[in-house]
Parts: C-alpha cells; structure tokens; sequence
C-alpha cells in the first residue's frame, strides 16, 4: 500500500498534497478495522483500486475554482476525498443513506486536514441544495442517479462505471429524451494501464 503510485500519474502535486495522501492509508486502514468502509481484501490495493479510480475523472476534467460538488452515495469517500485533496479551492459535499461511513468520512477528511469537505447522511432525494456538479462511484444505474438529482446540477454529471453500459445509456438517454450518442462514455484504460482498469469507464453528462 503505497501512496507513490499517485505521484506517479500525477507527478505535480505539492507538497502538502503527498503528504495527505499519504496519510489516506493509515486512516482507511484504522477505520476499515472498525467498518466495512472497502472491501478488506482491497486494502492491499487501496491506492490503485478506489483513490487512483476516483482520480481518473481529473485526467477528463478540472473542477474550477469555486466549484460546488456533491459526492452523491459517497460510501466510504470516493471518488470525493481523492478530488478534494487535487482540488483544493474546490467545495465538495458528500452524502449517504448510512450514518457510520458519514461518521469515518468526516473524521477522515479532518484527520488529512481537509477544510474543502463537508459530508451528510442523507437520501439523494431530500437533498435541497444546488451543485455546479454531481460525481458517483458505482451507485446505482445511471438513469436511477439523473431521476435523484439531474434537476439539482448546474454543469453535469460525472459517474465512475464498470462493465457493458448499453442499456444503461439507452435508459438515461430516454430519460432526458436526448440521442444516446449525446451521453459521453470514457474508457479509463487510456490513462491507466493496469489491468484493474480495462473495464473501467466514465460517464459524463453536460447541461
């Protein structure tokens, strides 16, 4: 478990920024003994499989200065506290329906010394503020994220998927009554090599 590999694809991070990912190991390791945060046979992986994952949408998009994000089923923080330590002067809100990954959430962000974090347990549907943008990890299907909270984003949409995503972009794209082709589906494997990632993709949305 090294934090090395991140310097490795993103190779001008500052200081202050090594040092908080490198100390996302130890606090996911220390909180992962108490609840099941990951997977535990990924701890070994940790750095690869959800913070390099989570910072693949940075390869696609910079989030702007000011920018408010919201993290939308955060679990145990991803892809939310990855984007927040590489965007700094960028606001991110995190969410989920269970209260304990709230409670290692928030502890975790202080722990690094995030002040660009704030984090909730709340339902995607009960959420009432607005967002320049909304970010997902593997949460539900695509068209079941635009019905919770495409009428609560500015921007768009960005979601970490895996797999055949046919049906799912034919779904959505019925759903807002646009062409399928209109719904951006990005192969990840052209940032990362590893093999962890050849399924791997991203979905953007644009307003």
């Amino acid at each position: 478990m090294d934090y090395k590999l991140i310097t490795e694809y993103f190779p001008d991070l500052t200081p202050q920024q090594q040092q908080q990912f490198a100390a996302l190991g130890p606090c996911y390791q220390s909180w992962n003994a108490r609840i099941n945060l990951i997977s535990r046979k990924d701890m070994d992986q940790f750095y690869l499989r959800h913070v390099l994952h989570s910072l693949s949408m940075a390869k696609y998009f910079s989030f702007p200065v000011g920018a408010y994000v919201l993290d939308l089923g955060t679990g145990g923080g991803f892809p939310g506290i990855p984007l927040a330590i590489l965007f700094p002067q960028t606001q991110f809100f995190l969410c989920d329906s269970i209260a304990k990954k709230i409670l290692a959430v928030n502890d975790i962000a202080a722990r690094v010394g995030l002040k660009n974090v704030s984090a909730s347990q709340i339902r995607a549907e009960n959420i009432q503020q607005r967002f320049d943008f909304v970010v997902s990890r593997a949460v539900a299907p695509l068209s079941q994220l635009i019905f919770w909270v495409w009428d609560k984003t500015d921007q768009g949409m960005m979601c970490l998927k895996g797999g055949n995503l046919d049906k799912e972009l034919i779904d959505s794209a019925q759903l807002l009554g646009i062409p399928p082709c209109q719904i951006k589906e990005v192969h990840i494997s052209q940032w990362f090599s590893h093999p962890f990632f050849e399924e791997k993709k991203m979905v953007c949305l644009c307003k």
